[in-house]
């Protein structure tokens, strides 16, 4: 990334009801809790004075849904690249039910068997970081936990599997940016405009 390159608010969409019982979500359509919808409201007050040049979203309606209540979605460009982790045999299933079929996996070195390896999810965010690179001014990104971490992975120039390092809470937001001419973390899994949090 050049030094020209844009900030990256990157924010994870609001609860939804597999995120309250820790179930894999990744391609199931499910929308925000209603405490989901709040949180999303309150991450419109967090932006609404950042003039973005851009913003995007995952198709999903849970991150779609997000923007909306955000109050960006009337400026933004839905991109499949965002989309979550295809969890194929593991979808719905909690971190210990999963541990029960294989104690050892984790999805930042193994994939998820019969869905999208780290490769691929790697590719997906190569793919959207290159679409990016044209823009100077600030980019709103509307997305999905593990993604974003592979995302952010990626925009370090980090190999996907250190997406493993970096925990986003549901509507939380982070900002990618440059420092010294490097791509940097410059906030992170920021929650403070959640009312729990105040």
């Amino acid at each position: 990334m050049a030094n020209t390159a844009p900030k990256i608010y990157l924010i994870r969409h609001g609860e939804t009801l597999w995120t309250q019982s820790g179930q894999h979500t990744g391609r199931t359509d499910i929308s925000l809790t209603e405490e989901g919808e709040k949180q999303a409201k309150q991450l419109g007050h967090l932006l609404k004075n950042i003039h973005f040049q851009a913003t995007f979203t995952s198709p999903l309606k849970r991150a779609k849904e997000t923007c909306i209540l955000a109050g960006l979605y009337s400026q933004t460009s839905v991109d499949e690249n965002l989309v979550e982790f295809d969890y194929g045999a593991y979808e719905g299933k909690t971190s210990k039910e999963i541990k029960q079929i294989d104690p050892h996996w984790s999805l930042f070195l193994h994939g998820a068997p019969k869905g999208e390896s780290l490769a691929d999810v790697g590719e997906r965010a190569n793919r959207f970081l290159g679409k990016v690179r044209r823009f100077s001014g600030p980019i709103a990104v509307f997305s999905h936990g593990h993604f974003l971490r592979v995302l952010c992975a990626r925009y370090l120039d980090l190999a996907p599997s250190y997406g493993k390092f970096f925990v986003l809470s549901p509507a939380s937001l982070s900002i990618l940016g440059i420092e010294h001419n490097k791509p940097a973390i410059l906030e992170w899994n920021n929650t403070s405009h959640l009312p729990l949090n105040n």
